[in-house]
């Protein structure tokens, strides 16, 4: 499939769930498209770098090795995203990352997720909860950050007081995401 075959399907892809598995599991089976994606991705201004977004997240759902030989590009890039149904995706596929880094279980992550790549991850996680972003972005931050601040000492203090200093302004799924974190911060 060509980029611009793939970018047409791509009018195709919508937020249904079948709909964004049936098309991950065409790029599981077929990686070679994961740099096409990510072409699509990565022009920002363009409306169907969202759907490129949303499935590049199922492919990371259902198979996150697939993407990790693409860290480099995709951790470089992804401050450039700004849409905000494609913000979404970026902080989970990251969350996913993270997530699958610091699992009890022996992972391909921990092969491929290194530091350089730790640090753009929270450095856009720390983006996306100071800036103007929605609740879902900030919850998968809010994750990320936790689970980093195990190995970066001076993650938990900085989360802790952006958590604190929003609670009152945040939404209640905000509060609520924060309440938990902060509990488990106090620790």
């Amino acid at each position: 499939m060509t980029t611009e075959e793939l970018y047409k399907e791509l009018d195709y892809v919508n937020h249904s769930r079948e709909n964004r598995k049936k098309y991950a599991l065409i790029v599981i089976s077929n990686p070679n498209l994961i740099p096409e994606i990510l072409d699509i991705l990565f022009t920002v201004n363009d409306k169907i770098s969202c759907r490129a977004a949303w499935l590049l997240e199922f492919v990371a759902r259902e198979n996150l090795d697939s993407i990790l030989p693409y860290l480099d590009r995709f951790t470089e890039n992804m401050q450039a995203v700004y849409q905000d149904s494609a913000v979404r995706p970026v902080a989970k596929i990251c969350e996913y990352l993270v997530e699958a880094y610091y699992h009890k279980l022996p992972n391909h992550t921990k092969d491929y997720l290194k530091p350089e790549h730790k640090e753009r991850i929270i450095e856009l996680s720390f983006d996306y909860m100071i800036t103007n972003q929605k609740v879902a972005a900030k919850a998968y931050s809010m994750n990320t950050l936790f689970l980093l601040g195990k190995e970066y000492d001076w993650i938990h203090p900085e989360l802790t007081m952006i958590l604190e200093r929003d609670f009152n302004s945040g939404t209640a799924a905000f509060k609520a995401r924060a309440r938990h974190l902060i509990k488990k911060l106090k620790k």
